[in-house]
């Protein structure tokens, strides 16, 4: 239940307050996003296989999140950002839908 409520009071302060993001961090922030977005279905197909570890899904998080600003942060540093944004989103992208088809294959038994 805290989570749920964590979830709408951050997307309640979200939408009152529209934070801005500065302008340096902006590259970053669809990065960081879509890690976390796989650390957090990577977490639901743990609570359904049963073998979910809250300080594994806090470790792994953040870890997904500063992995992935990194290799964004090299590639911008190396010249070739956009390729390493790319290569991101896409391992991230197969593993959130690797996680996705998990899940829907618990649930629904398909």
């Amino acid at each position: 239940m805290i989570p749920a409520l964590g979830l709408l009071v951050g997307l309640a302060a979200g939408l009152f307050l529209h934070p801005a993001v500065p302008l340096a961090l902006q590259p970053y922030l669809p990065i960081a996003v879509i890690a976390a977005l796989d650390a957090v279905f990577g977490g639901l197909r743990a609570v359904l296989d049963g073998i979910f570890n809250d300080k594994v899904f806090v470790v792994s998080f953040l870890s997904n999140v500063v992995v992935a600003a990194v290799i964004v942060f090299l590639g911008d540093q190396l010249g070739v950002g956009s390729q390493l944004s790319t290569g991101v989103v896409v391992v991230l992208g197969i593993r959130i839908f690797s996680n996705v088809a998990s899940i829907r294959r618990h649930l629904f038994r398909a």
